[in-house]
């Protein structure tokens, strides 16, 4: 027996039909009947065979036994012990430490009692009779051909069976039943189970195919499947049969071919000393021979060969292949297997003008949001996006799809840079944006500037500045800086009175109809929300900038350590004043005995939904409306307006009380922090300040005013997505309402479907179904969400994709860093060593860290920060020493590291860690 890889489905192109029409469907087709369209009755693997045969590529003849045959042998199994495993799996919680031994001693149940049914006459009668048809005691494989394993988010490697050399009819009998039985493995129980596929919606077809008499086999991927690069076939080569390979018992021959040249551009031999050879009479055996490191299983053209049959596969099913593939004695090139490859990163489009290759970069990273965004959620942001580039002069043909620039890829959203790389302003300016937002962005970019392909092209900075000077000057952006820099208390005033006028101005007098609420929403997003942006961020600029030409005052060999210490505790940081207020709420909570009982007995979900009922404690119940009032329009990836704000669901608020609850220690008190670390900065500034004056009174005066303006000002920083989040809040309502009123009308399922659309879409919903034409939104709202779930279990998105879908940060070896090390190295964001336990959180909602454990995180953003309070420390992949995350920990004094490349997966909670925010490293013991 050999295990299988993947299941998987294509999209063949033609409409051919088994030979009985509309009857009913067959036991047994030829492969050459099968097309993409029958998945439900030939499963992926021969729906993938049928397609390339479609295409006219070599595939070794055979049959499949369809679905059909499988269910009428399994009948009395499916009323039975299947029945029982249906039942098991709908009752037991992902979460259940005991499920996976409960489900495996069905699913052994069930694999026995198929194994022990007779195959029925009739299904018997008709492979003996498609066999036959092959010549008798031809050898075959038997192979499993699954209808769930064509998941695109999904790999079923190794879980259902196939069978080598197969020869006879009584042999071939036997491993059709075995297949049968095979989809009832412990692993792929467990996995369907994980993914939400229920028992009843899984078939088994069989393919049984000619055997071909292997010189050398293997598999082939026609995109880079490391780098991403969609014009590389990846070939791995053995002689003999190519299960060697699959299995991985062998370390295989690996070619790398660029199909755009047809030549190999890497090759590495391996020592083969495992080959799989077919025995006479059927069945394989598995030899270990000497290692052959110095001879090839394949030659350069055979490799290049195999590249052009997988490139064709490639453009006949629409997407990159992970084919298998075998060459014979006399040296036929054939196809056995072929499968989307789904690890792949969808590579963006954007419509910026320009030919050759194109660097995209993942605003959403830079943003600390990991997750994908809702249908709604973009499109608002498209609209922002418009703004922007439409203040700065840029032409945006429609602004409801964003500017030119703009890209989305797995429902995040990427931005066009390869204009700004190719030129030298772009150069200078582009990569110290990253060192503040995404420090390992920054360093990906860096590492784009000396690839040829992305050379400079204008050398001159007049492009630039035909679009920025107009837009700061109507922005007013000089002015406010200046009067930052000299009237510092005015420019403060001033911008309480503009953030007023900004809040009013979000809001929609009563009695709106829904078109009403839609045009408000997107005049919002169109025009006004953007316009706080250059209101407010001169001044925190100027706040930094004070604290640079302080650094240059002083002098000194390195005084970032003593720089960082005067950002601590800093005023007008909105959201140091929402953790802080959440935290007295704890306190007031805490010495009120009922409601720290519900705290402290209560699930957070639980506890929300007795807030809803208003049968929460008075104390806590009146605390959280008065948080809720001022800052209950912020949530987790606050960015897109698909997502509930803490308003609408307050558990994990709740949750964070809860948090909060552990904390005894009076000294570690997030308030008495805060104090402290006000008290360490005024301090750090006054022994600052005295160092100047030994080298004159002048430049102790100018130390003393840069770094008042730098705590008056640098705390502003999270003031503009402050009020760019009200404004998306107000968005949400009034999307919310429209939606709301969608599904009173029976138009929508839901309320919240409406995020699953966009603003054209919403208002298609409001004509009515006589407008919709063909587009049926329920079923597009169903589409969108299954597919929003999907990538919400994406772990890996790229900071950065070229254009054939390289990733350069996995590209450039200089990018990896010392991945092989035990210490790992990050971006310094907030000095100070502490040992203690890791905490990997991935979500925030409902997170649960004790006091003093390190926070291991993806990325942070407002929403996350309430941890911090209770946090000992600080590690997150993405970020850099200026990113919201590395900020908030300085201001609270906890050690920081940020930029920390796959520091959830080699980090886990409960391992004890050290972290040094001065000199970036964790160190694990």
């Amino acid at each position: 027996m050999a295990v299988d890889r993947p299941e998987s489905t294509g999209n063949g192109r033609r409409e051919s039909r088994p030979p009985d029409g509309n009857a009913a469907p067959a036991l047994v087709l030829r492969l050459s009947q099968v097309d993409g369209s029958m998945l439900p009755l030939v499963g992926g693997k021969a729906a993938n065979l049928g397609g390339l045969m479609a295409a006219g590529l070599p595939v070794p003849d055979g049959f499949c036994l369809t679905t059909v045959a499988y269910r009428e042998a399994v009948r009395t199994v499916q009323d039975g012990v299947l029945a029982e495993l249906a039942r098991l799996q709908a009752a037991l919680h992902p979460s259940d430490p005991g499920r996976s031994a409960q489900l495996a001693t069905v699913a052994g149940n069930v694999r026995e009692a198929i194994r022990a049914l007779p195959v029925p006459p009739r299904t018997a009668a008709a492979v003996e009779q498609a066999y036959a048809a092959m010549g008798g005691m031809t050898p075959v494989a038997v192979r499993s051909s699954a209808t769930a394993e064509d998941l695109p988010s999904a790999s079923f490697a190794g879980q259902q069976d196939t069978y080598l050399n197969v020869a006879g009819i009584k042999a071939v009998l036997d491993a059709v039943r075995n297949c049968w039985a095979s989809i009832w493995t412990d692993r792929a129980v467990a996995y369907r189970a994980a993914l939400g596929i229920a028992p009843d919606q899984v078939a088994l077809a069989v393919v049984v195919q000619r055997m071909v008499d292997a010189e050398a086999a293997g598999v082939m991927f026609t995109a880079n499947p490391l780098t991403g690069r969609r014009r590389e076939a990846v070939i791995d080569a053995a002689p003999g049969l190519g299960e060697a390979v699959v299995s991985g018992a062998v370390n295989p021959d690996h070619f790398v071919v660029d199909t755009g040249k047809a030549r190999v551009v890497e090759r590495k031999l391996g020592d083969k000393r495992v080959v799989v050879r077919p025995l006479p009479g059927g069945g394989t055996e598995s030899r270990e021979v000497p290692g052959r490191a110095d001879s090839s299983s394949l030659t350069d053209e055979q490799a290049v060969g195999l590249a052009a049959l997988g490139l064709q596969a490639e453009r006949h099913f629409g997407s990159p292949q992970d084919t298998e593939w075998a060459i014979d004695a006399g040296g036929a090139l054939w196809l056995t297997q072929s499968r989307p490859i789904t690890t792949l990163y969808p590579i963006p489009q954007s419509r910026s003008a320009g030919a050759g290759p194109r660097l995209y970069m993942c605003f959403s990273l830079a943003q600390g949001l990991t997750r994908p965004l809702t249908p709604m959620g973009l499109a608002s942001l498209r609209l922002i996006a418009s703004s922007v580039a439409l203040a700065a002069g840029f032409p945006v043909p429609d602004p409801r799809q964003g500017p030119p620039p703009y890209a989305e890829a797995a429902q995040r959203i990427y931005v066009d840079l390869t204009t700004p790389v190719r030129s030298s302003v772009g150069r200078r300016i582009l990569p110290r944006v990253f060192d503040i937002m995404e420090a390992r962005s920054a360093m990906v970019v860096r590492q784009v500037f000396d690839d040829p392909e992305f050379s400079v092209t204008r050398r001159t900075p007049f492009g630039f500045l035909r679009h920025v000077l107009p837009a700061a000057a109507r922005a007013r952006v000089p002015e406010t800086a200046l009067r930052g820099l000299f009237r510092p208390r005015a420019a403060l005033r001033r911008l309480d009175s503009f953030t007023r006028r900004y809040a009013e101005d979000l809001e929609l007098g009563a009695g709106a109809g829904p078109l009403e609420r839609l045009d408000h929403a997107e005049r919002l997003l169109g025009s006004r929300l953007f316009a706080i942006v250059p209101a407010v961020l001169p001044l925190p600029a100027v706040g930094f900038a004070m604290l640079w030409l302080a650094g240059r005052l002083l002098g000194g060999p390195d005084r970032r350590q003593d720089l960082e210490k005067v950002l601590r505790g800093l005023p007008r940081n909105v959201t140091t004043e929402m953790d802080l207020e959440l935290w007295r709420l704890a306190s007031a909570a805490k010495d009120d005995r009922d409601s720290r009982a519900a705290l402290e007995s209560q699930e957070p979900s639980a506890l929300a939904a007795e807030f809803k009922t208003g049968t929460l404690p008075p104390v806590l119940h009146a605390g959280l409306v008065r948080f809720l009032e001022r800052y209950g329009q912020r949530a987790v990836a606050e960015i897109d307006v698909g997502m509930p704000r803490w308003s609408d669901d307050p558990t994990h608020i709740l949750g964070v009380l809860a948090n909060y609850l552990r904390l005894t220690d009076p000294a570690m008190a997030p308030d008495v922090q805060f104090s402290r670390a006000e008290a360490e900065a005024e301090a750090a500034v006054q022994q600052l300040v005295a160092g100047a004056r030994r080298r004159g009174r002048a430049r102790a005066l100018l130390v003393g005013a840069a770094f008042r303006r730098a705590r008056m000002f640098a705390g502003l920083r999270e003031m503009p997505k402050y009020q760019l989040v009200l404004g998306l809040a107000e968005v949400r309502k009034q999307v919310a309402l429209v939606g709301a009123g969608l599904a009173a009308d029976g138009r929508l399922d839901s309320p919240e479907d409406i995020f699953f659309l966009d603003f054209g879409e919403a208002r298609l919903a409001l004509q009515g179904p006589e407008a919709q034409g063909s587009r049926n939104l329920r079923e597009l709202v169903v589409d969108r969400r299954a597919a929003y779930a999907s990538e919400l279990g994406r772990r890996h998105i790229p900071r950065a994709l070229l254009s054939d879908g390289t990733e350069p940060e996995v590209l450039y070896a200089a990018a990896r860093g010392a991945a092989g090390s035990a210490t790992l190295s990050g971006s310094p964001a907030s000095a100070g060593s502490v040992t203690a336990r890791a905490r990997v959180i991935l979500d925030p909602v409902g997170a649960h860290l004790e006091p003093g454990e390190i926070l291991v995180a993806p990325s942070t953003d407002p929403g996350w920060t309430p941890l911090f309070l209770t946090a000992g420390g600080l590690v997150m992949e993405m970020g850099g020493p200026n990113s919201h995350g590395a900020v908030v920990a300085r201001e609270y004094g906890i050690p920081a590291v940020v930029g920390v490349p796959e520091a959830t997966v080699r980090l886990a909670t409960g391992q004890r860690i050290t972290v040094d925010g001065g000199a970036g490293t964790i160190v694990p013991e």
